[in-house]
């Protein structure tokens, strides 16, 4: 006989848990006993969001599940954010909730509320285990749910009387599957071979879902066959090298203007690429959708051929039948306006001014990377620019929040990206208002030994937001956009870490080496200079 924390916990070493994310809670309680008995780590956080973004990022970097674990009542609540984020962004995650004993329910306990409800719209599946004996066969359906089709969290509430309660420790029944992979309809990939065959200036976008296809290699064997502009975003970033003829990152408004045949795989038609309306997109190019959702396919504008599958297969199918592409003659003109925008960035890259150039701070970050390192962005106009300035190669990854922009989430998916590959480094490049949300993680990096290198570029401002409120209101009408510059270096050291104030670009590349040298948390803290170079992005 074992308690119901145990059955939680055996069920989660079935499915490959080696890390469950909290903060703690009298309710959750039995689940970390369970734990310690079935050699899972139990990671704390200060912040039950940051728990949430952790299990996020643990399953971004393992390509399985993360699992996080909340107490009842706020706790559920302040996991809410990132629990909508992982749902955005199509992650797999499962979020335990506890809550009060089922015989006392809706009779005012301690935490009581209906959290099942509050956590519907955000998750593919939330639902009370109604008793101790299915918990087991609960959390199977969890993993299940969260890997079908479009990945995405699920909630499980357990309540108090469950977790404490006993129950033959029983042999399960069935032993964890794979996740369900669809590859594209017959017909589908015949119709898009045939549109791929015809067209003169194919292009592709390869989103998100990338991640969670087994062959991450293809998108490289495809692009060397059928040779077109690749624009990769999100998660499918480093599939294809910097340095790849095919890979393309300052051209794609010239791509999607002239292409006649676009393929969009595993990305929606969002305000990522202006919902794909004429105007930004040539009205006269074919559009091929693939989509592991295929409620997506055909969602803000017409396609042509819509394909519901996981994009790793789809191109698969499509390299088979399509062979070896002759490179289309509009390629090499793309590459030159490429080239010649990527030139445009090399002065603010290489600049010597003080304080250091947002790019050139960028620029420093990216060569000191190693081939398994994993980097963050949690801001805004810094990260962006961060985007676009380190060059990235699979297993190398890149991390942010997705579309639903969520600030703070840095803290979380680092610990997370030092647990799962501690062999490499993590970085979080930071905007200088992201810090706040979620700055006192650096105390549970620090007691938990994990070795995040912290890289804020601090404008004292909200710049993404600021830079358009002024060209709308003016400077004077400018409100509530304005900081300071904060020694948030100064902060990490004080919760255990390192810190460094960097001023002059003479003092930025010391700066990073100590830092990633450290073997502490730590935090370069660099004042950086304004930049023209996203003077025309929008924040909406």
């Amino acid at each position: 006989m074992v308690h119901g924390g145990r059955l939680v916990a055996q069920a989660l070493k079935r499915h490959g848990i080696d890390h469950v994310f909290t903060l703690c809670g009298g309710h959750i309680q039995a689940i970390y006993d369970g734990c310690l008995d079935e050699g899972i780590r139990v990671v704390d956080t200060r912040h039950e969001q940051t728990s949430g973004h952790c299990a996020d990022g643990y399953a971004r970097v393992t390509g399985k599940p993360g699992v996080c674990l909340v107490t009842a009542g706020p706790g559920i609540t302040d996991v809410v954010t990132a629990v909508a984020n992982a749902q955005r962004a199509g992650v797999p995650m499962i979020c335990i909730g506890g809550a009060g004993p089922k015989a006392l329910c809706d009779m005012g306990s301690l935490q009581d509320m209906d959290s099942v409800t509050l956590m519907r719209p955000i998750s593919k599946w939330s639902v009370q285990v109604p008793e101790i004996r299915r918990v087991k066969e609960y959390i199977d359906s969890a993993f299940r749910i969260a890997q079908s089709n479009l990945p995405g969290p699920v909630y499980l509430e357990m309540p108090l009387d469950l977790l404490m309660n006993w129950h033959e420790d029983e042999d399960p029944i069935t032993a964890p599957m794979p996740p369900p992979r669809p590859s594209g309809d017959p017909q589908s990939i015949e119709r898009a071979v045939a549109l791929l065959k015809q067209a003169e200036r194919p292009s592709f976008i390869i989103g998100a879902q990338l991640r969670w296809s087994e062959d991450r290699e293809i998108v490289r064997r495809f692009a060397d066959k059928v040779r077109a502009p690749f624009f990769l975003n999100g998660m499918a970033r480093g599939a294809l090298p910097h340095a790849h003829e095919c890979s393309f990152t300052r051209s794609r408004k010239q791509a999607l203007a002239e292409s006649d045949l676009i393929f969009v795989f595993g990305t929606p038609f969002d305000f990522r690429v202006d919902y794909g309306r004429p105007g930004t997109w040539n009205p006269a190019a074919k559009i091929v959708q693939v989509d592991l959702d295929g409620a997506e396919l055909g969602r803000n504008r017409a396609i042509d051929v819509g394909i519901h599958g996981d994009s790793g297969l789809v191109l698969a199918q499509l390299l088979d039948a399509v062979g070896q592409k002759e490179v289309p003659a509009w390629l090499s003109g793309l590459r030159a306006a490429e080239d010649k925008r990527r030139g445009k960035m090399k002065a603010e890259i290489e600049s010597d001014s003080d304080p250091p150039n947002p790019l050139r701070v960028c620029h420093e970050v990216g060569k000191r990377l190693g081939k398994r390192d994993v980097v963050i962005g949690d801001g805004g106009d810094f990260v962006a620019t961060a985007a676009y300035v380190i060059p990235l190669e699979w297993p190398q990854l890149w991390m942010d929040p997705g579309p639903l922009g969520t600030l703070g989430i840095g803290p979380g998916y680092a610990m997370a990206a030092a647990l799962a590959r501690p062999d490499a480094r993590t970085v979080i490049m930071y905007g200088d208002g992201s810090f706040g949300l979620n700055g006192m993680e650096f105390e549970a990096m620090a007691r938990q030994k994990l070795p995040v290198v912290a890289v804020i570029g601090n404008d004292a401002s909200w710049t993404q937001i600021r830079r358009g409120q002024v060209a709308m209101y003016g400077e004077e009408r400018a409100i509530a956009t304005k900081l300071e510059y904060t020694r948030y270096d100064q902060v990490v050291e004080a919760l255990g870490g390192r810190g460094f104030w960097v001023e002059r670009s003479a003092d930025l590349g010391p700066a990073l080496d100590a830092a990633f040298a450290a073997g502490v948390p730590a935090c370069v803290n660099v004042k950086i200079a304004g930049s023209d170079f996203r003077k025309d992005a929008i924040s909406v």
